[in-house]
């Protein structure tokens, strides 16, 4: 009885976790009963995730959010950015929680984490599975991915963050909620409070992981996908655009549920914050 406690109740705290040598990942423990846990994307923190938490802990589920390696507050290593080191950093935080009956909910550049970690870690301890505006299966243009990124493209993107990296995420938050003159989602000041928890990650950290979630190739790994998995991604999402994403990962794996958000943008966890939580809470609890 002690142990299966240990794995269902939540020490209700923060803490840091040691995932590597001299690596340590910022960790928000918090809650009782199955574990969830939300992998932010890129350049955020964990803090994106406010408007999901709270609504998770009250419809009685654990939920774990961390600040992957170089950004928030974990540690800033110079190396570490690729998509094996940081599902080895998640399985250790799932490894020291003695977490098992996990839902792993990944958004954006976390959605790759997630596919990642069932086929490096063979899903140990998950049981489903949740891709919101993933980056996922492969955003890299080529022969055999035609509709994807050009390597021109990514290397301008790069360019720009190096010249002006609060510029360039001044204009992608923007991008980001689908903000513009007509139409005002969010206000000024939490635009700029998004900009902000952007603007914390390291700069090698940003650039790194940008080479990543745009070379990494997941397609094979999808198809042995065989958890239950929910796909949520907006259909006006000008970040990582649904037909290049989520439209294929919903035909890459073979057991999956996936609801077009009409007219969201890529951060959809705030703009249909409300939807969101409902369809969360309603597949948890399948």
């Amino acid at each position: 009885m002690e142990n299966n406690a240990a794995k269902t109740t939540a020490m209700n705290s923060d803490k840091y976790i040691e995932t590597a040598p001299n690596v340590k990942l910022y960790v928000k423990d918090y809650g009782e009963g199955k574990p969830v846990i939300l992998i932010h994307g890129w350049p955020l923190s964990n803090e994106m995730w406010e408007y999901q938490v709270a609504t998770l802990i009250e419809n009685n589920f654990r939920v774990i959010v961390y600040d992957r390696r170089g950004f928030g507050k974990s540690s800033q290593p110079y190396h570490g950015y690729d998509y094996d080191t940081l599902t080895d950093d998640l399985s250790a935080i799932i490894d020291q929680l003695n977490l098992t009956d996990i839902t792993l909910v990944g958004f954006s550049m976390g959605g790759g984490e997630v596919v990642r970690y069932l086929s490096r870690h063979q899903a140990k301890g998950v049981s489903k599975i949740v891709l919101v505006s993933s980056v996922s299966p492969f955003r890299l243009k080529t022969a055999n991915n035609p509709n994807g990124k050009s390597e021109e493209e990514s290397n301008e993107t790069a360019e720009v963050i190096q010249n002006d990296r609060i510029g360039f995420l001044d204009g992608f938050g923007k991008t980001f909620f689908g903000q513009s003159l007509l139409n005002s989602v969010l206000s000024t000041p939490l635009l700029e409070y998004y900009r902000m928890l952007c603007s914390f990650a390291s700069p090698r950290a940003t650039l790194e992981c940008a080479k990543s979630f745009v070379t990494t190739d997941f397609r094979e790994e999808m198809k042995k996908i065989t958890l239950p998995t929910l796909i949520i991604h907006g259909d006006n999402d000008k970040i990582v655009p649904m037909e290049i994403s989520s439209t294929v990962s919903s035909q890459l794996i073979p057991k999956n549920k996936f609801i077009v958000y009409v007219d969201a943008p890529h951060g959809l966890f705030y703009t249909h914050r409300l939807r969101l939580n409902e369809d969360l809470v309603a597949f948890l609890n399948s």
